[in-house]
């Protein structure tokens, strides 16, 4: 028999807020998380992209909130500020749907401290942010984390690298040795769960292995062209099938900028997500994207992770990743709540037999297509393909 949300016991407000926005039946890590959660358990959680992990914390920590209480009870830590926004978003939505007077605030760094230091003498029930910018705020004792009774660490694959451990490590030290620990991602290596070892109080280990197929609402089609080429053939193709909005993926974070500015020079509005640029870029890049002022987002894998942006007509890969789960990611942003989507791989000779490698593996059909006359056509067939 399935479970439904009101059998876990949360508060009736947050299973009310759930159905006002579709929700009434949980995902396999939700199922099996929560439970643990609500009984303050040490929890690792792994599950693939899309599979509802910031909802399997979000809801039981909205549960124990006592929102009598001005204070901190609970901090989110996230490798990317993208990320935090989004959980921050998700977390009003959650409020505002459930009348329940649970706070936030994100504390990410590059932006201005003065006004993050005003909103947390607001006393946020909960705090999602970068682990560097926390860190220099509990420092300066803006932050009290002696209060905190969950921490999570969202994607904590990332925050446990070798880039962020040790602020992560240093924020968690802050906290009292009974403060619940909560760690989500879609991967969890073994060099991760080691690390995580140390840190974790006899803590359920979940691995959610469902195979998370593509959505069949998704045309996948590849054109074939020298590396050199692919900005040529991308431009073509933009200008051919109008995408309401579009990602753009390619391998290198650090050439994401470069691209935008090629993009700008053939006359298409573009911008691009990356760690080199501002706060302010970023967030500007996002919401006009959003907003349809610009049409197509360049973005490496590791900056668009997390995110979720609704009315994405295209995905276009100007390079392919060796993991085939990669693929899934990507293009899994379009197609969705049943409207059709178009993933567009751009590739070179040696990236053909990656193709035939994400057939076999996702069982599904990407053909070869070729542009002619205005239109895109069938390599065999010269089958003429509607616009969508």
């Amino acid at each position: 028999m399935q479970t439904l949300f009101d059998q876990f016991g949360l508060d009736e407000a947050i299973v009310g807020a759930l159905k006002k926005v579709g929700i009434v039946e949980p995902t396999a890590i939700q199922v099996q998380t929560i439970p643990f959660i609500l009984d303050s358990r040490d929890v690792v959680g792994q599950s693939e992209t899309g599979t509802g992990k910031t909802l399997a914390y979000l809801l039981p920590i909205f549960h124990k909130i006592d929102t009598l209480k001005k204070e901190t009870q609970a901090m989110i830590l996230t490798p990317t500020h993208e990320l935090a926004i989004q959980i921050q978003r998700e977390i009003e939505i959650l409020s505002n749907n459930s009348g329940l007077a649970v706070t936030s605030t994100a504390i990410i760094g590059n932006v201005n401290i003065t006004r993050q230091i005003e909103k947390l003498k607001e006393k946020q029930h909960i705090i999602v942010g970068s682990s560097g910018r926390i860190l220099e705020l509990i420092h300066k004792k803006k932050i009290s984390s002696q209060t905190i009774k969950t921490m999570v660490l969202d994607e904590a694959d990332r925050l446990l690298d070798e880039n962020n451990s040790e602020s992560v490590k240093a924020v968690i030290k802050t906290t009292l040795r009974r403060t619940q620990l909560l760690m989500f991602s879609a991967t969890i290596p073994a060099g991760t769960l080691q690390r995580a070892g140390e840190l974790l109080k006899d803590p359920e280990v979940i691995r959610v292995t469902e195979k998370v197929m593509i959505a069949p609402t998704i045309t996948h089609m590849y054109f074939s062209a020298e590396q050199r080429d692919k900005v040529e053939i991308l431009r073509k193709l933009v200008r051919m099938v109008i995408p309401t909005r579009a990602l753009i993926f390619i391998n290198k974070s650090e050439e994401i900028e470069k691209m935008v500015e090629q993009l700008k020079f053939h006359g298409l509005e573009a911008d691009g997500i990356y760690g080199g640029a501002s706060k302010i870029n970023r967030r500007k890049a996002m919401d006009e994207f959003k907003s349809g002022k610009i049409s197509l987002l360049v973005a490496s894998d590791l900056a668009a992770r997390g995110l979720d942006i609704k009315g994405i007509s295209h995905i276009f890969n100007l390079d392919l990743s060796e993991d085939p789960q990669l693929y899934l990611h990507r293009v899994g942003r379009t197609g969705r709540a049943g409207v059709n989507g178009i993933a567009i791989s751009i590739v070179n000779l040696k990236e053909v037999p990656t193709i035939k490698r994400l057939e076999n593996m996702f069982q599904i059909s990407i053909p070869q297509k070729e542009m002619l006359q205005g239109e895109i056509v069938d390599m065999r067939k010269k089958a003429v393909i509607k616009k969508r």
